[in-house]
């Protein structure tokens, strides 16, 4: 179970990594008016939050 739990968390902090670290100031810009607009950054930034550091440990 935690193995699984731990795969998971690999993939949404590789989905992150992807579209937040490795894009520029205008696409984050964008991406964090989409989220704050469509109200989706309220369950999505924590379980990036929190799947980071699942993933890291």
């Amino acid at each position: 179970m935690a193995g699984r739990i731990q795969r998971i968390a690999r993939g949404i902090d590789d989905v992150t990594r992807t579209v937040w670290d490795d894009s520029g100031t205008g696409v984050k810009l964008l991406i964090l008016v989409v989220l704050v607009v469509t109200a989706t950054a309220i369950p999505l930034v924590p379980l990036a939050i929190l799947a980071r550091y699942v993933a890291n440990r």
